[in-house]
Order: structure tokens, then sequence, then C-alpha cells
């Protein structure tokens, strides 16, 4: 068994609650309980650091501050405002459930779990955030935050990546969650996750409010918690990268509709290893009429399963070929949304 059914999980609140109303960091999505805030906020902070998220979440809600402009933003534009958070498919799914809110709810959102899980995009952890800061539901949102808090508190030895223990612990948390109050319990619990009990770090025992509590700490063993199946080795993909550039216009192409990236805008590239004269040689395939090489630069970007190792040739050419698309500062302001691997080429 997990340990979550028999934690005592129920004297929580009571303990959280005036912690995160004195600690709570000040944040915008903080300030609202409106739904469709809350859901922008909680999808764009997935797999993304908090300060990295709070200029994206202004500008995003300045240009479309609801969901019925959402669902009818054209794809180019939200790409754009998304460039650069990553896994796009967030940014697709929030559109197409912005459709389906605007088609069936009347632009609301559903005032139930299972409505909300039914979206696109949209969870476990997603349909339990707004669930239960929104509409006051008890519904955990169970993340690697909580999980690490709860694998620490009740001293558990199981992988916490498992189905069982998540169930056993969303059961046990369900139950614990204070009436009128099950918003701040949610985000209580990431805030002490997200602070004092971090990943990666030295837990910060003496200045948790839980700690009477935590059998972890109790028995020597937080570093030791959560124990987590081991991470597979990522795969690493040589991948030179040009940027050929013409006058001021930058070529630019399509990734595929399906796989790594699909769809997007990127810089043309090829597998495999190139040199200097191979990337030049590469080029006039393309009929890029290369002039000059002018540099070399490499680069590492992380996907989920899979490492690039990149080199940047930057060439200068003759003229525009028509194997690609030419963009110039503009079009890369207004609608050129480019990942972040090939973004950092022309950033440096």
């Amino acid at each position: 068994m997990s340990g979550f059914s028999s934690f005592p999980f129920g004297a929580l609140p009571a303990l959280l609650l005036p912690w995160y109303a004195s600690a709570a960091r000040p944040l915008p999505w903080r300030e609202t309980r409106e739904p469709y805030r809350v859901w922008i906020s909680e999808i764009m902070l997935q797999q993304t650091r908090v300060a990295a998220v709070l200029g994206y979440y202004a500008r995003f809600l300045s240009v479309l501050p609801d969901v019925s402009a959402l669902a009818a933003v054209e794809e180019e534009r939200l790409l754009k405002l998304w460039e650069g958070l990553g896994y796009y498919s967030r940014a697709r799914n929030l559109k197409r459930a912005a459709g389906i809110l605007v088609r069936e709810y009347g632009g609301n959102f559903p005032e139930s779990y299972a409505a909300l899980r039914a979206l696109p995009g949209i969870g476990e952890y997603t349909a339990g955030a707004i669930a239960s800061i929104c509409f006051d539901l008890p519904t955990p949102a169970i993340d690697g935050n909580v999980l690490r808090i709860a694998a620490r508190l009740a001293d558990c030895g199981n992988c916490v990546d498992a189905p069982e223990p998540k169930r056993a612990l969303r059961a046990a948390l369900a139950a614990a969650y204070p009436p009128g109050q099950c918003g701040a319990f949610t985000q209580a619990l990431m805030e002490l996750g997200a602070t004092l009990c971090g990943p990666n770090t030295q837990p910060q025992c003496t200045l948790c409010p839980l700690r009477a509590h935590c059998l972890a700490l109790a028995r020597g063993t937080q570093l030791l918690r959560p124990v987590k199946a081991p991470k597979k080795e990522k795969r690493a993909e040589e991948k030179p990268v040009f940027i050929l550039r013409c006058g001021e216009k930058i070529a630019v192409r399509r990734r595929p509709a399906a796989g790594l990236l699909a769809g997007l805008w990127e810089l043309p590239n090829v597998d495999g290893l190139l040199s200097a004269q191979e990337a030049l040689t590469q080029a006039a395939r393309w009929d890029a009429h290369p002039r000059e090489l002018v540099r070399a630069s490499e680069k590492t970007h992380i996907f989920t399963h899979i490492r690039w190792k990149m080199t940047g040739y930057t060439i200068e050419c003759a003229s525009e070929c028509p194997a690609f698309e030419w963009a110039g500062p503009e079009r890369f302001r207004q609608d050129v949304a480019l990942p972040t691997a090939f973004r950092m080429f022309l950033e440096a």
C-alpha cells in the first residue's frame, strides 16, 4: 500500500491555511477566481517556471481577455503569443477547448470536475485546480509538488509515479478538503511544494507549518522522498541548423503536421553531422546561392525524450530561393513563432 490511505491529511488545513494566508507569493492569477484566468495560468505553468510565465500571462490576457477571444483567434496569432513557452500543443488545446466552451456552454465554464476533465488539454490536475479554486469543490490538484509533500509527510517508500499511490492520495486528500476553503487549500499545497518543500533542493523543514506531522522529517528520510521511477536516457540527435540570410530576411519553413513541434515554423535543418563546407554545399543544394559562411555556433536543446545537439550555420545568400519562405523583422514580430530550439540562434 502507498501509506497515503492511513495518513491523517485531515489535520493539514488548520496548519497550512494560516501559513498560506501570510506567506503566499503575490501572483496575478491568485487575485481572481475567474475560471478563464485560472485556466490560462494553470496551462502556462505546466512544465514552466513561475518567473517565466508572468510576462506571458499578462501579454496573453491583454490580447485574449476571455473565452470568446481565444476561440476566435487565428492560430498563427495564438502561437506567436505562446512563442518560447514550449509544448505548443497546450496552446492549440486551449483554442480547441475555448471553441467547445463557446458552442456548448455559452462561453462559461462547466462547474463540475467531470465536465472540465472532458475538455481538450485539461487533465486530472488542471480540472482539480479549476474546480477547487473557482468552484470550491473538494477536488485535489495533484502534481509533482503535491506528490512530493505527501510522500514526505507519509514517508511513502513506494514509487509515486505509479497509478495506485496517486489514486490513494487523491481519495485521502479529497476527504481532507475544508468546505468553503477548497481553493485556498489547493493553492496552499502548491505554494508549500514550490517554496519550502521544493524539488532538487534541501527542504526548509524548520519553516514548514506541517513539520509536526512529517514522518520523513521524524525519520530523517526527507531527502529520499519521493521515490520515482528511473528516468529514461534521452536520445541524442545531431542537428545542423541553417540561418540563411538574404538582406534583412531569414529563411523559414513549416515543420510536418505530425510529430515533434508539429506544424510550427523552423529554421531549415537536417539530421547528422556536417562540416562548414558540407553546410555550404547543402545550402547550394537548396538553391540558396550561398556567398559566405558568417559564423558557426553550438547549442543544445532538450525535449522530453530527445536531446538536440545543434550546430548553427549562419550563411549569407545571394537570393531568396523558393524552397523556403523568407521573413523579415516585422514578420518575426507579428506572426512567425519559432520554437526556442531555433529562436535562440536568432537571439544570439
